[in-house]
């Protein structure tokens, strides 16, 4: 039963370093996460539009007046088109009217791939 309770608690304490994913610093000094295939990820979030403009990806979600980037992160998963999957980590809670949302834009660089790379968004369209 002892050896039992050791595997299950050396198990949970390794769990968090087997995760993948990427967080480094972009141009404009925020953080950008890239998830690799991490399970406990949350859902993808609901968008109005994505599209590819000016070298970055720009796409439409709800606001309550404080969205931003760093509210969100990215997995990117390579392949041909590259997987891109947008994910929202932190809750606006701010009371403001924005009934169209925001647009928030993220750079080939801050996604990992090279310019021009085929790439799909696989949020779920509102």
């Amino acid at each position: 039963m002892r050896a039992g309770l050791k595997i299950l608690a050396a198990a949970a304490s390794t769990a968090p370093l087997l995760a993948g994913c990427v967080i480094y610093s972009n141009e404009a000094g925020e953080n950008v996460r890239v998830d690799i295939g991490d399970k406990a990820a949350p859902p993808a979030e609901a968008i109005g539009s994505a599209r590819f403009e000016d070298g970055a990806l720009v796409v439409r979600v709800d606001s309550n007046g404080c969205t931003q980037t760093a509210d969100f992160e990215l997995s990117v998963v390579d392949g041909s088109p590259a997987d891109v999957t947008v994910r929202r980590t932190r809750e606006d809670l701010c009371k403001a009217l924005a009934p169209d949302g925001v647009e928030l834009r993220w750079t080939y660089a801050d996604l990992g791939l090279e310019p021009g790379t085929p790439t799909r968004i696989l949020n779920p369209l509102k």
